[in-house]
């Protein structure tokens, strides 16, 4: 039998070897300097025989006055041997002593697990103890390219209209460069007009340039974590930007933009193009492109996400979404319900989607 055998709070130093960068210390420091507070954990597992210690970053955040929640980001990555039938009842366990370390006006916690399943797991993936979350922070379903690959063979699994684009940016002399914190601004003016475009909520410049200085400051100091800016030109014309997070053997890309201008020279297509081949060749092993709608449903207002994404060819993965661990069931009743309806309103206010919108809310 398994089960939790001891929670220790701790510091950043603990979530240095986390798989995701979500799990990170570098994404707990982030989110700390945003309105959250980071609490890194070591969780110790014990079948009785041998004990398994792994990290926890949760972050916790007021809801309204006298009134907190706590999400765990792609969490918790249990061992690669954990039995996915026991994991339910270890969250649960999780999440009774985890309540100790936070606020007593502590009304939930959510867990966004990282652990893949399959597009029909996903309503039943939780035990009874928990409740499907009315909305996700991060997008459970993905395409994820693997990198192991030639050149070659990564280009061949693309479809064969996405070659064609590819191969046109570069014949119409689209340029891709790598910026730096310098190009922020031109990339954020990019970002307010595909806001405007496409009807999709952006953060205050501050966020972007914070975590890009951030992660340029860890990786002179560890090696394990790079961004970059990336912008495609044309002329004098900026028209398009992207933000790529290389963390460890993977590559993210977090944030997307594109100007009105010229979207027949098929900037998007060139950046991600640029961008795989460059993780690549710095030896990463997988590119996440970080967000689709779980189906190729047409009638979805990012139907056009996922149409660009797949297109890359690349694995769609599903995550289960997010899960909610209830400690105040009325509150937390009151606020899914609230939470609900603002996802409801968001959707219709929704514009038609453009071909390479990204997720913003990470």
């Amino acid at each position: 039998m398994i089960f939790i055998k001891d929670i220790v709070l701790s510091d950043f130093i603990v979530c240095k070897d986390a798989d995701s960068f979500l799990q990170s210390s570098m994404w707990g420091e982030f989110k700390s300097r945003f309105g959250w507070t980071a609490k890194p954990f070591q969780i110790k597992l014990t079948d009785q025989s041998t004990d398994t210690i792994f990290p926890l970053l949760v972050l916790c955040r007021h809801l309204a006055p006298g009134f907190s929640f706590a999400y765990v980001p792609w969490g918790p990555a249990f061992p690669k041997d954990f039995p996915n039938e026991i994991k339910p009842k270890v969250m649960a366990e999780l999440s009774k002593k985890l309540k100790p370390f936070f606020d007593r006006n502590t009304v939930f916690i959510r867990f966004e697990p990282p652990w893949h399943c399959e597009e029909n797991e996903k309503q039943a993936f939780l035990s009874e103890d928990f409740k499907k979350s009315a909305a996700t922070v991060q997008a459970p379903d993905t395409v994820i390219i693997n990198l192991n690959q030639s050149i070659d063979e990564i280009l061949s699994q693309m479809k064969p209209k996405w070659r064609y684009n590819i191969s046109l940016a570069q014949k119409k002399s689209v340029k891709v460069k790598t910026g730096d914190i310098q190009q922020m601004e031109i990339f954020y003016k990019l970002m307010e007009e595909t806001a405007r475009r496409d009807g999709i909520a952006i953060h205050g410049i501050n966020y972007y340039k914070t975590l890009f200085d951030l992660c340029k400051n860890l990786n002179n100091k560890e090696k394990e974590i790079d961004i970059r800016l990336y912008t495609a030109e044309h002329e004098e014309d900026i028209l398009a930007a992207i933000i790529v997070l290389f963390y460890k053997k993977d590559a993210t890309y977090l944030y997307g933009a594109s100007s009105n201008l010229k979207r027949n020279l098929m900037a998007p297509y060139a950046l991600q193009w640029q961008v795989i081949q460059d993780a690549k060749e710095i030896g990463c092993k997988s590119y996440d492109l970080f967000g689709i709608p779980p189906d190729e449903d047409p009638n979805h207002p990012m139907a056009g996400l996922y149409r660009f994404k797949t297109g890359f060819g690349g694995q769609i993965v599903h995550r289960s979404g997010a899960w909610d661990y209830k400690y105040k069931p009325l509150f937390y009743s009151l606020f899914n319900t609230a939470e609900a309806l603002r996802k409801k309103l968001r959707n219709l206010k929704k514009k038609k989607p453009r071909r390479s919108r990204s997720f913003t809310e990470k």
